[in-house]
């Protein structure tokens, strides 16, 4: 399985704002949950049904994995 790192770039009460390392991928979200959704989706839209071979892991600082994921919302059946 191949991984997408994000980054935070900006951290405040109610923004968090990250960048994909590998691709030109840009999101924002007001929780760290709701940036990892984000982040899911923004790998969604995409890639399309080939995001289900990769793992989404979004850090703060570098070395440190502050989580990762999986599909969220899908039916199984679209990662087959």
């Amino acid at each position: 399985m191949r991984e997408i790192v994000f980054r935070v770039l900006a951290e405040r009460p109610g923004h968090l704002e990250a960048q994909a390392e590998t691709l030109p991928i840009r999101i924002t979200a007001p929780t760290l949950e709701e940036l990892q959704h984000e982040a899911r989706e923004a790998l969604i839209d995409h890639l399309g049904l080939a995001h289900c071979t990769f793992r989404v892991r979004v850090r703060r600082d570098p070395g440190t994995a502050v989580s990762s994921i999986r599909p969220v919302g899908r039916p199984a059946a679209l990662c087959r």
